[in-house]
């Protein structure tokens, strides 16, 4: 058998260690052949390759990033896009694909799986940790613990200026970085997707804090909106999943508290930053986990699955079940650390 691999959407932490996880098992235990496809599905559809094998694969485990390279294309809109994948595949003599991607991604895993008869096991990547078939993505810890070291250093100069810092973090329609960074880093406000903002309560919560004598820190994910308005966008170009491109409400609320309160206020935007580096312990676990009980899968011909986090159990899921929906953050997790707002 030959099986295809290939990552797709944002880059982020954890990628490689599944990509290795999946050619050590599927080499070493069952005498699989592998190929990668280049830049997401941008590979099986122009015929993008590259050879994978267990020499390839070493010294991979620490790295961030992919080394298959990653993109957002969406063979869906593309010209004959299913035909020229099965084309690839069968030119390439590939059996079945192990897709390593989001909900974007793997939306297309199971469109091809499910109504194309292409054989797709997937695997759930996203540092937003949106997936709700499973308890957790990699690249999510990875993603957290940058968020929460730059907070702990902005506290600092936060402190010896006496001004409000803004810090923007991914998070377009699920505020789990938001949350768990802010919560860690001790933030004094923490805005997510899932529920509209208030601006007159956060400029309440941060006079609350100058009155304490200490200067807040406000942690905002990206597709945070306020009560009255839409989402705020610097640029609204979109992707080729319809995606628009966030950042930006981060200085406008910086601007508004501003204008608001009278008190300084500065933004960062961790941006990218967020995706890049060395995975955590705990995303390299995951990650090669994943890996293992993937290749599993396809031994097995079970096709048209996700592998999933459920406890500390890998479970399958169908992928369509899998991208259905978008777990959020539960609006009662999010009262909880109310307590520490102002």
């Amino acid at each position: 058998m030959r099986v295809g691999v290939l990552t797709g959407g944002g880059d982020c932490p954890g990628l490689n260690a599944v990509i290795r996880a999946v050619v050590r098992k599927g080499v070493q235990e069952y005498g699989y052949d592998f190929i990668g496809f280049r830049d997401g599905w941008r590979g099986p559809l122009e015929g993008r390759t590259v050879p994978l094998s267990i020499p390839a694969v070493r010294g991979i485990l620490p790295r961030g990033g992919t080394i298959l390279g990653s993109s957002r294309t969406n063979p869906l809109n593309a010209e004959h896009g299913v035909r020229r994948i099965r084309d690839n595949l069968a030119k390439y003599e590939v059996d079945a694909l192990v897709t390593i991607g989001g909900e974007d991604t793997l939306g297309v895993a199971a469109t091809l799986s499910d109504e194309y008869g292409i054989p797709c096991v997937g695997v759930p990547k996203t540092i937003d940790n949106d997936l709700s078939a499973t308890d957790y993505t990699f690249g999510f810890d990875t993603a957290v613990g940058i968020a929460t070291e730059a907070i702990d250093r902005l506290h600092t100069t936060a402190e010896s200026h006496m001004r409000v810092l803004v810090v923007e973090v991914m998070g377009r329609h699920a505020g789990w970085i938001a949350l768990h960074s802010g919560l860690a880093g001790g933030a004094n406000v923490i805005l997510i997707p899932e529920q509209r903002f208030d601006i007159d309560q956060v400029c309440a919560w941060v006079t609350s804090r100058f009155r304490a004598t200490y200067a807040p820190i406000v942690v905002v994910a990206e597709g945070a909106m306020p009560a009255e308005g839409e989402m705020i966008l610097k640029d609204e170009s979109h992707d080729s999943f319809g995606h628009v491109r966030l950042s930006g409400v981060g200085e406008w609320l910086a601007k508004e508290i501003e204008r608001r309160t009278g008190k300084e206020a500065r933004t960062t935007v961790l941006g990218h930053v967020q995706r890049g580096g060395t995975p955590s312990a705990f995303d390299r676990w995951l990650a090669t986990r994943f890996g293992l009980h993937a290749i599993e899968a396809v031994r097995d011909g079970d096709f048209g699955v996700m592998v999933a986090l459920r406890g500390t159990d890998i479970v399958r899921v169908p992928i369509a079940e899998a991208t259905a929906r978008l777990k959020t953050v539960d609006p009662a997790l999010y009262a909880e650390v109310g307590v520490f707002f102002g």
